[in-house]
């Protein structure tokens, strides 16, 4: 299926991002010529990925992933050993394109469908790719990078498939939603629901009941082969990794079985792709298609080398790969990407905890294989005769920056950190991420950086290396909280630039018509959580659904609230509620939790502080875990309350500097004629629905809203001094 965007709206969607940039601040030229003396910057984004999992950042747990390629990139670079990103994946990657904090974007957790448009990127936003054009670079994004919403609801997407070429990227393949379909459990349609757990058929010795040593592999166009156990190793799996459908026990037919699920989405193996041309049209690649199928970490490497190598030899560009790995649903990635000796899988459901430990070092290991073809492939580095990787990027153009969005999820945890403090929280567990930066403009590489950086920061850095001071390009009053990075790669004796780091968590924006998700527990963080809108989605991350047909019957619970008292007539304990607010700002050696969270008997909102020390020592850092609380002990010492003070008086202050603009739609602060035009525009776009524009969050861009804009018309939010 293809779709084009028409001349006219393509030609809206460019002057709604550029009048985001106050012509005072924003110096492009009309027509910018390329650089080729800045460098390239490759951007890797590592999904759900903490510090935790990394060797080379001296943890990795009992039985590390094996990652040689990640480590050859952190010897040639540096590491940033204290880096912090937000608790889940779309607000941290929204600071990595606008170098704003979440409080100030209202984009507070993962968009699901349920999320209003006024929490995803905004078209008026000056994102990283509008900068750099500045300065001539072509700019991509292949993966995942998660910052609007999608055709799941279509309604709260304005901006539908085209959207990452209307936020400022030239080329887009990849996926809008958050990570991978779950896993198709009928394998293509060849067995039951739930009789294949990791989605394909195994062989009779791991599944006697329903395996197969020989069937018939049908590819999407209707050609087929049969495979055999005396030709390969699991035939089912496969045939599975080559884009195909095995029908167990049968023989190629001219005309493939109408069971045969060609439509159906299946974890990391198919996904619907969506592809943005650099004229803006947009194509939906379906899942039948051939280009729509194989391993993940595969196709999203295939597509970047492709981009780069299209590149031309002057012509500077940004490439940010989003890997949809370690992201659940943990599913068994190609044996041919796996180091020699590991874990024979055949056997496994992929549902138990153990296997899901196993499998996700081996989507790890899978990842970093393809991280390493990606550099040799595009002429980054070389492979020596051993095998390993040679990579020297002194003799370059090309700056590889490699980064996780967020902390790991809870069963993939690695010991000594805390599963239950895990993604989702603002724990360290849960935000402390690793970053590695490599270039030739890096003096004395192989170091450790200890100083703290933020996921904001690597706004500024893409403008660092772009030749762009990002805090002239943004005006001062949207207020731009990413600091430099680029000292510490060229000063390897550097202070810290930053004196406190910052996260936190909320709820996105939902229309105050619609009803919440409903509820979902997560046995390993034990938390009850109102997040996902389908069951699936909650089966997805190990929970159980407690919504219309769950564990509680054909209605389902409404809240976490009446979970709770369900599992206590149950006789079971009552579990956590994900709360409403988490916010973290920490110094060099303290940490200040801010915690918002329904009490349940009163039906209010309670805040409550949480203090504590913490470091980054190897390989047993001192974590914030509950008994670490400082504030549940008696009495502070004079070092302790001083610390504590001054994180209060700078988290208030942080939270105050944001400036609030009913009526503004377009972030320029004035409420004006064009605010008035922009709203007619997304009052006729897309049925009028959810808009950057929705200012009563009804999930409607109307009359309701203009009369809001024409309330305010003519004020004026911007500081004085600004």
């Amino acid at each position: 299926m293809y779709k084009t965007l028409s001349t006219a709206l393509a030609v809206t969607f460019a002057a709604l991002t550029l009048s985001a940039c106050d012509s005072s601040h924003h110096t492009a030229s009309n027509d910018p010529q390329p650089d080729p003396q800045r460098p390239n910057i490759l951007f890797v984004v590592l999904d759900d990925l903490g510090v935790d999992q990394l060797p080379v950042f001296g943890y990795g747990g009992i039985t590390p992933a094996q990652t040689p390629n990640i480590d050859a990139i952190a010897h040639a670079g540096v590491r940033f050993r204290n880096a912090w990103s937000m608790p889940t994946c779309s607000p941290g990657r929204a600071t990595y394109f606008q170098g704003r904090y979440p409080f100030r974007t209202n984009i507070k957790n993962a968009i699901v469908a349920l999320d209003l448009a006024n929490s995803q990127v905004s078209p008026y936003e000056i994102t990283t790719p509008n900068v750099l054009k500045e300065k001539g670079y072509a700019n991509a994004v292949i993966g995942k990078m998660h910052l609007s919403g999608s055709n799941l609801n279509a309604d709260n997407n304005p901006l539908g498939d085209g959207v990452m070429h209307a936020l400022g990227w030239d080329y887009f393949e990849g996926y809008l939603d958050g990570g991978p379909y779950p896993i198709d459990t009928t394998a293509g349609g060849v067995g039951a629901p739930g009789v294949y757990g990791c989605g394909f058929v195994p062989n009779t010795q791991d599944d006697p009941a329903n395996g197969a040593d020989a069937g018939a592999c049908y590819q999407p166009n209707g050609t087929c082969t049969a495979m055999s156990t005396a030709k390969f190793t699991t035939p089912g799996r496969i045939c599975l990794e080559g884009g195909g459908i095995f029908d167990p026990g049968q023989s190629c037919h001219a005309t493939p079985p109408s069971y045969l699920g060609f439509g159906t989405q299946n974890g990391y193996y198919t996904s619907e792709l969506i592809i943005n041309q650099p004229d803006g049209s947009v194509e939906v690649v379906p899942v039948a298609d051939a280009r729509s199928r194989g391993y993940r970490s595969t196709t999203e490497t295939n597509a970047a080398v492709r981009w780069i190598n299209q590149q031309a030899p002057d012509q500077p560009w940004m490439l940010s790969l989003g890997y949809s790995a370690i992201h659940t649903p943990v599913q068994p990635p190609p044996v041919s990407l796996l180091p020699a000796g590991s874990t024979e899988t055949g056997t496994y459901t992929c549902t138990d905890a153990q296997e899901q430990r196993v499998l996700t070092n081996q989507m790890l290991e899978a990842m970093d294989k393809e991280i390493g073809r990606l550099l040799v492939e595009t002429g980054l580095a070389r492979h020596n005769d051993d095998g390993t990787l040679d990579y020297r990027p002194e003799d370059t153009n090309t700056v590889v920056i490699i980064i996780g969005d967020n902390g790991t999820y809870a069963p993939s945890v690695k010991a000594p950190f805390n599963p239950t403090r895990a993604k989702g929280f603002p724990y360290q567990t849960g935000v402390w991420v690793p970053l590695i930066v490599a270039g030739p403009m890096v003096r004395e590489p192989n170091r450790d950086i200890p100083h703290m950086v933020n996921s904001a920061d690597m706004f500024s850095l893409f403008g660092e290396l772009a030749g762009i001071d990002v805090q002239q390009t943004v005006p001062k009053a949207r207020g731009l909280d990413a600091q430099p990075v680029l000292p510490y790669l060229t000063e390897p004796d550097r202070a810290s630039i930053r004196s406190t780091n910052y996260t936190e968590m909320g709820n996105n924006i939902a229309s105050i018509n619609a009803e919440p998700a409903p509820p979902c527990v997560i046995p390993s963080s034990n938390v009850c959580v109102q997040v996902f809108p389908q069951e699936g989605v909650c089966s997805d991350q190990g929970g159980i659904w407690y919504g219309p047909d769950g564990v509680a019957g054909s209605t389902g619970l409404k809240n976490c609230c009446e979970v709770n008292e369900y599992l206590v007539s149950q006789g079971d304990d009552p579990v956590d509620i994900l709360p409403d607010s988490q916010k973290a700002l920490r110094d060099d050696q303290f940490k200040l939790v801010r915690i918002e969270r329904l009490n349940c008997a009163s039906g209010q909102l309670e805040s409550t502080d949480e203090f504590y020390e913490i470091n980054e020592a190897t390989p047993l850092p001192k974590l914030d875990n509950a008994p670490n609380n400082l504030l549940s002990r008696k009495h502070l010492t004079p070092e302790q309350q001083r610390h504590y003070a001054a994180l209060v008086s700078s988290l208030d202050a942080l939270l105050a500097s944001n400036i609030e603009c009913p009526g503004d739609g377009n972030l320029d602060l004035v409420v004006d004629d064009t605010d008035i035009e922009n709203w007619k525009h997304f009052h006729t776009t897309n049925g009028g629905h959810s808009s950057w524009y929705d200012f009563n969050h009804d999930g409607m861009t109307d009359n309701a809203d203009l009369k809001i804009i024409q309330q305010n018309l003519g004020k004026d939010c911007r500081p004085a001094a600004t």
